[in-house]
């Protein structure tokens, strides 16, 4: 069956039959696919938004989180490749970051088809260890420490029935990061667009610009006023710069 008229559960595209490229959108630790859902009313009309969804949250819901990033490459590859047949991107966002990585390292391997471009958001380059992990901590003292990242509401955090449902995803998420270790590999020459916010404190712009190592292309570093999660406090600001950089295929 073609992949246009089939889609993976891993995958929530917003379909475009006279798109020419894929932008790959690889959600933060806690999100799902939802968190890129009005990103095609922005972006120009020559792009498809394929959100990745993680087992554990909205449609995949009675699934499993995964908190291993390479098994779950594993897991998104054989339902993402068919989908590879256009000219594509991958962006990711702090944890999806990381995944949206080695998941283009896995592509090299198999001498799969490579994005065109990766984007990095609100991530630290992979040689770079999480200074203070969460995943590992008891219930109270984790929803403590979730509040640094301004990302979860309070009206969340404080919803003992939610939160029962989205500790294990989130922990999950962040253990994906909390514990990779980066096995050390030959750059690949796909360039690497490294956005971080002004006031983000888990991810500022000393530990973005390494990501430059991993590529022997082009790199840029942009900063977006905002905190952690820029991509939702300043969406229309980023998604501008975003836009600024995408180029159509040829």
């Amino acid at each position: 069956m073609h992949p246009d008229v089939c889609n993976p559960a891993c995958l929530v595209i917003q379909k475009n039959h006279t798109a020419t490229f894929r932008l790959f959108c690889f959600p933060y630790a806690g999100g799902g696919a939802s968190a890129f859902r009005q990103w095609s009313t922005h972006l120009p009309d020559w792009v498809e938004v394929c959100a990745v969804q993680p087992p554990g949250r909205e449609n995949r819901i009675t699934e499993k989180p995964v908190s291993n990033v390479h098994e779950l490459v594993k897991l998104l590859l054989p339902s993402m490749s068919p989908w590879f047949h256009k000219p594509f991107a991958f962006f990711g966002h702090s944890t999806g970051a990381l995944v949206a990585f080695e998941l283009a390292r896995k592509l090299h391997k198999k001498n799969l088809p490579l994005p065109v471009h990766l984007f990095v958001s609100a991530a630290r380059a992979p040689h770079i260890p999480e200074p203070s992990p969460l995943h590992h901590l008891p219930k109270d003292e984790f929803i403590q420490e979730l509040r640094r990242f301004s990302g979860t509401p309070d009206a969340i955090l404080q919803n003992q029935e939610l939160m029962e449902i989205f500790i294990p995803i989130l922990k999950a998420d962040l253990a994906i990061e909390e514990t990779y270790t980066l096995i050390d590999e030959t750059p690949f020459e796909i360039p690497i667009s490294a956005f971080y916010g002004s006031r983000d404190k888990e991810a500022p712009e000393s530990v973005m610009l390494p990501w430059q190592q991993y590529t022997t292309s082009f790199f840029e570093i942009c900063r977006i006023e905002g905190d952690h999660f820029f991509i939702k406090n300043a969406k229309n600001t980023f998604l501008s710069s975003l836009t600024h950089i995408l180029e159509p295929p040829h």
